[in-house]
C-alpha cells in the first residue's frame, strides 16, 4: 500500500490575546487510495441489465437506490471482494444520460476506496488534477463522493469514495 505523510500545523493562541504565539506540527500517515471500491458501468435500462448481471455472476443484486442529486438509479453487485455500480439515466440531462448518448454503454468510472476523502481531494488538487466537486458529496451506497476529471486521468472518470460513518 502506499502511504503519504501530511504534516499539519496547529496554531496555538496564548489565552489573553489572539495573536498566534506557537504552533504543533503533527505528522498523519494514512493510506492514499486502498482499493478499487467498485467498477461503474452506465446502462439504459437497469432491470434488463440487472438480470445479465445477475447471470453472468451468479449473484443477485444486494442493492437498488435512487440518487437524486446525480439524476440515476443504480444497483449493486458483490462478487468477492469486487462490487460492480450499475447506473440509469432518470433525468435527460443527468451525467449518465449525457455519456450513453455520447459514447454508449460501458464502463463509466472506476471508484476507489479512500481513508480520507478530504485529505485525498486537497492531495490530488495539490498535485494538478482538476476535481469535478468542491466538496464531496452524498453519493450511493452509503459513501462521500468526489470525481475527478477524466481529461487528466488519461480518459477516465475516477471517483473517490469514503464510507459515512
Amino acid at each position: 500500500m502506499i502511504y503519504d505523510e501530511t504534516i499539519i500545523s496547529i496554531p496555538l493562541t496564548n489565552s489573553n490575546e489572539y495573536a498566534y504565539d506557537s504552533f504543533i506540527t503533527i505528522k498523519i500517515n494514512y493510506i492514499l487510495m486502498k482499493k478499487i471500491e467498485h467498477i461503474g458501468i452506465a446502462v439504459n435500462n437497469l432491470q434488463q441489465a440487472s438480470n445479465l448481471y445477475e447471470l453472468l455472476l451468479g449473484t443477485s443484486c444486494y442493492k437498488t437506490e435512487e440518487v437524486a442529486s446525480e439524476g440515476v438509479r443504480t444497483a449493486f453487485f458483490k462478487t468477492g471482494e469486487n462490487k460492480i455500480e450499475l447506473l440509469e439515466a432518470i433525468l435527460p440531462d443527468s451525467p449518465i444520460a449525457k455519456f450513453i448518448a455520447k459514447k454508449g454503454e460501458g464502463i463509466h468510472h472506476i471508484a476507489f476506496d479512500v481513508e480520507d476523502i478530504v485529505l485525498e481531494m486537497a492531495r490530488l488538487k495539490d498535485e494538478g488534477f482538476t476535481l469535478l466537486n468542491e466538496v464531496p458529496k452524498r453519493g450511493a451506497d452509503h459513501k462521500l463522493v468526489c470525481f475527478v476529471h477524466p481529461k487528466g486521468t488519461n480518459g477516465v472518470l475516477i471517483e473517490l469514495c469514503q464510507e459515512i460513518k
